[in-house]
């Protein structure tokens, strides 16, 4: 082959990619996108085991819920890749599935199959308000310099994931939360790993957090922190949940189900906006506006998702923070949720193998992660209290309500009412006090 045909081809293929997941062979390599999209499938590869061990609680079927976990992942992580175009991860949401098991089917006495309904329901919503745009108004409305905020409040968010997951950070009745025991274990081998990511991150060595990730794994053997129980295994099949949807309507038209459904409906739409304007901002994915680009395809991905993960048997489905892992290692197009989504198919067959990688090693990439996302705070106007109070509010109530979506909130109920009582009326649009006081009703009766 010569040259000019290598050439030819080499174009051929870029275009190829450029059409099917915006790929911008200018700014833009195929290395760095895979690799962006191994290192958010390491960061949020747990999932793999947590949310078949958090539903499992209500009655639901662990080993069918493993491989409906990484399906649904799948299929709304190639939603993402092709039609968003974006570099971001899906699956079950973690809190979102806790709802469903612990409040609704433990708490309220329903049924799991009750909840997949609830879960069904509130997808079918989201496509609507995604097709009439009305989610990407809600995150027009938003403050720029809530939307700066949003961005550190995840850093700070995720970086006490990645310090809660290992051993780090702890329970404590009398301080809620304590430093652990990192001379020994778990938090030991994260403070390893952290020293580890640090040095590589100063170095400037590509792909420094997927190294750290598997480095720390390693690590973590001689220290009997990570467990292999194997490497190869077949996929459990999906009958036990497959499809368990309720057609009962004195249930689906109960307000208890009303009730539920709102509560997943706010939770994740303020979670993914979140996710979504944190991430895209920092990575300066955005309009002259500073708007996020592609962002009702995004939603559309988020929300199609869901109805997927609902018919299939598991909670909602939502873009997970951890696609800032990827992001931060240069990941910029569907490529990288493309990676992501093969990453997720691969693991059905090699479960004991992927599962294997604990919460220690994923820390530090999560630790690294969360300084990234702190450079919008430059941006923010620290010497307008106006602006200041309820940034700062949206960025700390993150982490320490274990919440994105309970920050936004807040975050933007203090902003208008600041605003309104100190005479800067001028800056709150009419479609920002509605959602004020939405958000004001959220709390008093969700």
């Amino acid at each position: 082959m010569d040259d000019k045909t290598k050439l030819t081809a080499g174009s051929a293929n870029r275009s190829w990619l450029t059409k099917l997941f915006g790929f911008d062979p200018s700014s833009m390599k195929v290395s760095t996108e895979i690799l962006a999209g191994i290192t958010t499938f390491l960061a949020m590869s747990y999932i793999l085991a947590v949310n078949p061990s958090i539903l499992a609680d209500c009655g639901m079927d662990k080993n069918a819920l493993f491989t409906t976990t990484a399906v649904a992942s799948i299929f709304a992580t190639l939603v993402m890749a092709i039609y968003g175009k974006l570099p971001f991860a899906l699956a079950p949401g973690m809190g979102l599935n806790a709802f469903f098991c612990y409040t609704v089917c433990l708490g309220m006495g329903y049924s799991w199959q009750f909840a997949l309904t609830a879960v069904l329901i509130e997808g079918l919503i989201f496509i609507v308000l995604t097709l009439t745009n009305v989610r990407e108004a809600i995150v027009n409305a938003l403050p720029l310099s809530l939307r700066k905020a949003i961005g550190a409040g995840i850093g700070l968010f995720i970086a006490l994931i990645g310090l809660k997951g290992g051993g780090i950070v702890i329970d404590n009745p009398a301080t809620l939360v304590d430093l652990g025991d990192v001379t020994s274990g778990a938090g030991l081998l994260s403070v390893i790993g952290l020293v580890i990511t640090g040095i590589l991150v100063i170095l400037n060595v590509p792909g420094a957090l997927l190294i750290g990730i598997i480095a720390t794994t390693i690590i973590g053997i001689p220290l009997g922190v990570t467990q292999f129980a194997g490497v190869l295994s077949t996929p459990p099949s999906m009958k036990p949940i497959l499809g368990q949807i309720m057609t009962d309507p004195s249930q689906i038209f109960s307000l208890d189900m009303l009730v539920v459904v709102f509560t997943f409906l706010f939770v994740d739409m303020f979670d993914t906006i979140g996710t979504l304007v944190g991430v895209t901002t920092k990575a300066n994915m955005v309009d002259e506006k500073g708007n996020p680009k592609r962002l009702n395809q995004a939603f559309m991905a988020d929300a199609v998702g869901t109805v997927a993960g609902a018919l299939l048997g598991t909670s909602t489905v939502t873009t997970y923070v951890e696609s800032a892992s990827g992001v931060a290692q240069g990941g910029r197009s569907g490529l990288t949720a493309f990676s992501v989504a093969v990453c997720f198919a691969l693991a059905m067959f090699f479960a004991p193998l992927f599962t294997a990688i604990p919460g220690s090693a994923v820390c530090p990439a999560l630790v690294i992660v969360g300084l990234f996302m702190l450079s919008p705070i430059k941006d923010i106007p620290l010497d307008d209290m106006s602006e200041a109070i309820p940034a700062y509010l949206t960025m700390i109530l993150m982490p320490v309500t274990y919440s994105i979506s309970n920050g936004i909130l807040l975050g933007l109920i203090s902003y208008v009412v600041l605003n309104l009582c100190s005479g800067k009326a001028k800056k709150v649009s009419w479609f920002m006090a509605v959602l004020a006081l939405l958000f004001v009703l959220k709390f008093i009766f969700l």
